[in-house]
């Protein structure tokens, strides 16, 4: 037969019996706090996304200032099919599509949660309204002036290794007008525009277009400037990269301007765009 514990083992015995109790209730307590908490932050991020009432209060907003030759940008980027189903009769192509927003000198942004887009970085806005939650900013500055744009001069420009076109594709799932090209893997395709007119500094970007070969090819592309024969740019653009910017000092003037695109396997779709500006 088992022997009765002592009277003072018991009574010890209990408070280390509820101290493992309230220990086991521990998780649960937890569980219940990160449900609630998530619970609260769903219906907070839920509330906390404008309704088409507020977006149609911001296009409301741009459409009783908007001039023709305006640019319209959102923020964050996922929000811009919302921003087009508003506004998007007052985008068309050729801003859809551009090179960047250098040459706009008024730019209307609307954003929601704080965010801002890379085009307005570092502007200062001339007026702020807050529609419900969409946060409409119009920014005005003295615009870039374009000297050539070379998409402008394809039917000049002499052509080695690759018939190059210009098309409204794909780069890093944003629109861009641009030259396309398709290099051969150890035979680079050159593309020379004769006496381009020349500012104080050409701008170009470049990236790899379709989706679809990003995907299944992870190689680099890389495009070279020359400018009278002399290289004076390299730029290289991975899958990840995006539209990526070069600019390179320029005398003004005429000069032959030659680009020169390389890829290290077939079929890679290079797409690029440039200007002289002054």
């Amino acid at each position: 037969m088992a022997s009765a514990l002592p009277v003072d083992d018991v009574v010890a015995s209990e408070p280390r019996r509820g101290a493992q109790r309230w220990l086991g209730l521990i998780p649960a307590v937890l569980l219940l706090a990160v449900a609630g908490w998530e619970l609260v932050a769903t219906r907070r991020a839920a509330t906390s996304v404008p309704d088409d009432v507020a977006w149609a209060r911001a296009s409301q907003i741009v459409r009783a200032s908007y001039q023709p030759g305006d640019l319209i940008v959102f923020a964050p980027r996922w929000i811009d099919p919302v921003g087009r189903l508003h506004l998007g009769d007052l985008i068309p192509l050729e801003v859809a599509g551009r090179m960047d927003a250098a040459r706009y000198g008024r730019i209307w942004e609307l954003s929601i949660r704080g965010a801002r887009a890379p085009e307005t970085v570092g502007l200062v806005a001339v007026s702020t309204a807050d529609a419900d939650g969409v946060i409409v900013r119009h920014f005005q500055r003295a615009p870039a002036t374009v000297v050539a744009d070379v998409r402008e001069r394809v039917r000049t420009a002499v052509s080695e290794h690759a018939t190059p076109r210009v098309e409204l594709t794909e780069v890093d799932y944003e629109p861009h007008r641009c030259i396309l090209f398709v290099p051969r893997p150890g035979q680079p395709a050159r593309m020379t525009f004769p006496r381009l007119p020349l500012g104080t500094e050409l701008v170009g970007y470049v990236g790899i277009a379709d989706a679809t070969t990003r995907r299944d090819d992870r190689s680099s592309v890389q495009l070279a400037v020359e400018i009278a024969g002399k290289q004076v740019a390299t730029t290289t653009a991975g899958v990840e990269d995006g539209w990526v910017r070069f600019a390179v000092p320029t005398v003004p003037g005429a000069a032959d301007v030659t680009f020169v695109a390389s890829a290290p396997r077939p079929g890679r779709q290079l797409c690029f765009a440039a200007e002289t500006r002054r």
